[in-house]
């Protein structure tokens, strides 16, 4: 391809189909104050000796401190550190106010939570068009079980293991097998419900109406239209009926809102009832989560919440209404 030919932002977009991690660099300027920014291009270089690599744009503020410095820490950011990332690739800000820092070789600053930090001595850095790439001789290091947060096509991401069958175990011949996500969903969503079906038939509710008691506590109050959207594809054959029979038993009122529209309003002994079995359902959420790895229910929930995003785009704007374009996102 050409010079002439080639499209930057094309080549930007194509070099984020490969996934990354996160990692945050620090060090101190020559006045001793902590400098720090958020990096994706970190990469190992050798294992004896231990060296490792990175790149910072040239016209980058932070250029001097890092070009400059003896010493620099590279944090492997986890999953959990995504607001850490975001403040550290915004230019002009206090990037470490507030943050518990720890003081690594040199006096570099070190930052707390990560999955991994390196502490590395500068060995050299080169000239790499409009990067300049350092090179760093790994000086001490330390790192934890927690899940890595990614970097993808623009977005952030989460990773996590892959868990493969064992020998031995039960298979499901043809298309339709454990791995089949109708199969995972549906399996997961009875053995969860499982546990939290004894209390609903104690307070002699069945799962719709459980369903319907406990998202009316997301906002004062439900006009037919958030209903509609709410209950689509779960309820389409028996939403009266359950809204019937909450109203009936006095958890649940119907009225008009201010343009004369029906709406539905919990009542004290309704609100009461669904925040003691969400009470419940928490509990049982918490030691169902127990179970899975450190930081595995963030990732988990996230993937979900991307899941019901693309099934049911329509309904997260009932009790999340939209707030404007988010900030975009960088990385150095």
């Amino acid at each position: 391809m050409t010079a002439e030919a080639f499209d930057a932002r094309a080549f930007r977009r194509a070099l984020g189909s490969f996934a990354t991690g996160v990692t945050i660099i620090t060090t101190r300027d020559a006045a001793g104050e902590p400098v720090g920014l958020t990096v994706n291009s970190f990469n190992s270089v050798s294992l004896n000796p231990p060296l490792v690599l990175w790149s910072l744009a040239n016209d980058a503020m932070s250029l001097p401190a890092f070009r400059d410095a003896e010493y620099w820490a590279v944090h492997i950011l986890s999953t959990d550190q995504e607001d850490l990332s975001t403040r550290f690739a915004k230019r002009g800000e206090n990037k470490f106010a507030d943050l518990d820092i720890e003081s690594g070789l040199g006096n570099i600053p070190l930052l707390q939570g990560c999955t991994a930090r390196f502490q590395c001595r500068t060995a050299s850095s080169y000239q790499g068009g409009d990067h300049l790439i350092f090179i760093g001789e790994v000086a001490a290091y330390d790192h934890s079980e927690n899940p890595p947060l990614v970097f993808h096509g623009g977005r952030y991401a989460h990773a996590t293991q892959r868990v493969n069958s064992k020998p031995g175990e039960p298979y499901l011949a043809g298309s339709f097998g454990e791995d089949f996500l109708g199969y995972l969903l549906g399996r997961s969503h009875f053995r969860f419900f499982s546990r939290i079906r004894p209390h609903l038939s104690e307070a002699g509710l069945s799962d719709e109406e459980f369903y319907v008691l406990s998202a009316m506590t997301l906002k004062p109050q439900m006009t037919s239209a958030d209903l509609d959207k709410l209950t689509a594809g779960v309820l389409d054959h028996c939403c009266e009926q359950t809204l019937g029979s909450l109203i009936e038993r006095g958890l649940l009122t119907r009225a008009s809102d201010s343009s004369g529209a029906p709406c539905f309003h919990l009542t004290e002994s309704g609100r009461e009832l669904a925040l003691q079995l969400i009470s419940v359902a928490k509990a049982v959420e918490s030691q169902v989560l127990a179970g899975l790895g450190p930081d595995e229910d963030t990732v988990l929930k996230s993937l979900l919440n991307q899941l019901l995003a693309v099934l049911d785009p329509d309904v997260g704007s009932i009790w999340h209404p939209e707030s404007g374009d988010d900030a975009e996102r960088k990385t150095g």
